[in-house]
């Protein structure tokens, strides 16, 4: 008789997911500490992070889609796959559901571990306004309305020189937009040129309605440092958020920073959509801000535009107005969460804040 073996037991012990959950941990806990030091961060990024992200968004740049969103599919994708595979193995009297809730937080802790790498440290390091030596001062009302009167004058001069349809309305087609983003940064280094970095694409979002269901033109994927962009939006201002993202990809954080340079970098172009693009956004953040502080001097500066200015807004507001409901909502909670989550105690309101910016730099007076 042939001696019998026992069979192996399936090993699903916790102890190796355990251990790179206590190591991410660990990672996460030595970037809590060493974010109290400039320097420190200014080291990571200048050493680690930037090159990290360039080595990584060249890899995918030669891609007509956005590798972010392929990596978001098919991480979703998976997951549902684990969680059938799991539930039939559980029904099966496989006691494997303890492992896999282990592995999956210490794959949700490295995942945040990497976009703290990739992405938090930017935001502990100097920022953009350090670097350029702008020192941004509380602004009167009057600085707010002469800053936006000049912009105003400016979107009157460019918005003849864009195509537009029957109706008056920006009409450059997105994928001419997206196509046209080389030199981009090349007037705009010239004042600032620790801006400078190597060019990528912007890459079209498959996702785009669902974007803007969240409220969402643009983003920057942390861990590959590539763009996607929402292109079923209205595309006035695709090309600023082009430069917008692009900010981001060069070292700029802070959301209200990204947009000042995102404008700099728009109206210093010799690309006529994106100059155009650039002061339509810059005079709309003046605009805003200006309403909360003086709604007189608001409303004479918005008698300033031309028609086929006031036409694009109506088209913008129009399309955004379908998506003011409870999901854009939801994810600008998160999102605000998620800034705040890395010291940005204004939230979604930094990104007006950028008009400090604007008025230091473009103020006629």
């Amino acid at each position: 008789m042939k001696q019998q073996h026992t069979p192996h037991r399936q090993k699903n012990g916790c102890k190796g997911p355990l251990l790179a959950l206590l190591l991410g941990l660990a990672e996460l806990g030595a970037f809590w500490y060493f974010r109290r030091s400039i320097a420190a961060m200014n080291w990571f990024i200048q050493y680690v992070s930037m090159p990290y992200k360039r080595v990584l968004s060249a890899l995918v740049d030669p891609l007509p889609f956005s590798a972010g969103e392929l990596v978001c599919t098919l991480g979703g994708l998976w997951l549902v796959w684990m969680a059938v595979r799991t539930l039939r193995q559980q029904r099966a009297g496989q006691r494997v559901l303890p492992r896999r809730l282990v592995s999956l937080a210490a794959l949700a802790v490295w995942g945040y571990a990497l976009v703290c790498g990739a992405w938090g440290v930017q935001y502990y390091g100097t920022g953009f306004a350090g670097r350029a030596g702008l020192t941004p001062q509380p602004v009167t009302a009057r600085q707010l309305a002469d800053t936006a009167a000049w912009f105003a004058r400016k979107v009157n001069e460019t918005a003849p020189n864009v195509p537009r349809d029957a109706s008056g309305r920006f009409a450059v087609k997105k994928r001419d937009i997206l196509n046209n983003t080389r030199g981009l940064y090349e007037g705009v280094t010239q004042e600032y040129p620790f801006l400078a970095g190597p060019e990528r694409r912007a890459k079209p979002a498959v996702y785009s309605l669902v974007m803007s269901a969240a409220n969402f033109t643009g983003y920057i994927f942390p861990p590959l440092g590539e763009s996607t962009l929402n292109v079923d939006c209205p595309a006035v201002f695709l090309p600023v958020t082009i430069a917008h993202e692009f900010a981001h990809q060069r070292g700029v954080a802070a959301e209200q920073e990204a947009n000042f340079v995102g404008i700099a970098a728009c109206v210093d172009s010799d690309k006529p959509e994106y100059v155009y693009s650039g002061y339509l956004f810059g005079y709309l953040h003046l605009a805003n801000a200006l309403y909360e502080a003086d709604r007189d001097l608001w409303s004479q500066t918005g008698q300033l535009l031309c028609s086929q200015a006031i036409a694009d807004f109506e088209d913008n507001n129009a399309y955004w107005a379908k998506f003011d409901g409870l999901t854009a909502k939801v994810m600008t909670t998160t999102y605000e969460g998620f800034l705040q989550s890395y010291g940005q105690d204004l939230g979604m309101k930094s990104y007006g804040a950028c008009v400090d910016l604007l008025v230091a730099r473009y103020c006629p007076q």
